[in-house]
């Protein structure tokens, strides 16, 4: 029985090694420029043509809540600070068309920067991309049962993982196209959603990073005959958006807290004078 368990992993590992090689070599632009591959596929430039209809829908919407923020703050006095001066309001609606129209330049920018640092990290931790996965095969129905079970499961890891990469691609996708909707927020004081979808990008960015190192990284160990420590690497590759979720943290409801504040302090400011002049 043991022996028939072994025959059958051994063949699924071999199944699958035709997979492995090609896998490691895309990870980042399939993390990165996700639109690429869908081009390909469809034949059409989905992220230049979507960006373009959420561009102009979002510079729509900051038009109207420019206005609207400026009635409601000038003309009836309900929102916001009247005594405020309306070169910051204006000065928001610029910056956030700024933001919208020169975020494509910059996040190529910031996957520059981001592959660098990739290659770097890869270069320190010594892995290439070209690995001897048939004899890592051939140790492990050599080693037996259990070892080849854990190489087995190692595999299971890795796939999971590979879909975690095309899910990431997908998701940054989404949020590159998205941003322009996303600047509206940065015509109010606390820049509204803007500050959550700027941490989101920067947890998936370090994701990206951290899950590719650890992944080349548990792939050389488990090479090695490390099957422990090759194991942990990919699992904690598994778990590495839930770990950076620890720590960016979004403070959603931050703003409302320093709005009642600074409206506390103008009622009290506005008392004192009411008294003195009494």
């Amino acid at each position: 029985m043991d022996k028939i368990l072994l025959l059958l992993i051994i063949a699924i590992l071999n199944g699958s090694l035709i997979y492995l090689d090609t896998l490691l070599k895309e990870i980042i632009p399939i993390s990165l420029y996700a639109e690429t591959y869908m081009t390909m596929t469809t034949g059409a430039n989905l992220l230049e043509d979507l960006y373009d209809i959420i561009f102009s829908f979002g510079v729509a919407l900051m038009i109207l809540k420019f206005l609207k923020k400026g009635f409601e703050i000038y003309v009836l006095w309900s929102d916001g600070d009247p005594d405020e001066e309306p070169l910051f309001l204006l000065t928001n609606f610029f910056r956030a068309m700024a933001v919208a129209v020169c975020f494509p330049t910059v996040y190529s920018w910031l996957g520059s920067i981001v592959e660098d640092l990739t290659d770097r990290l890869l270069s320190v931790i010594g892995q290439s991309t070209q690995y001897n996965w048939q004899v890592w095969v051939s140790a492990l129905e050599s080693a037996g049962l259990v070892t080849a079970l854990f190489g087995l499961i190692f595999i299971v890891c890795f796939f999971i993982l590979y879909f975690q990469f095309l899910m990431r691609g997908l998701e940054m996708f989404i949020l590159r196209v998205g941003l322009p909707l996303a600047c509206v927020g940065l015509l109010d004081n606390d820049k509204g959603v803007f500050r959550a979808y700027a941490q989101k990008f920067t947890q998936s960015m370090l994701a990206v990073v951290i899950q590719i190192a650890l992944a080349k990284l548990g792939v050389g160990l488990m090479l090695q005959n490390h099957v422990f420590w090759g194991m942990a690497c990919m699992m904690l590759a598994i778990r590495t958006p839930r770990f950076l979720s620890d720590f960016l943290i979004t403070t959603g409801g931050g703003g409302g807290v320093v709005n009642n504040v600074y409206h506390s302090i103008k009622l009290v400011g506005m008392a004192r004078k009411l008294s003195k002049a009494g």
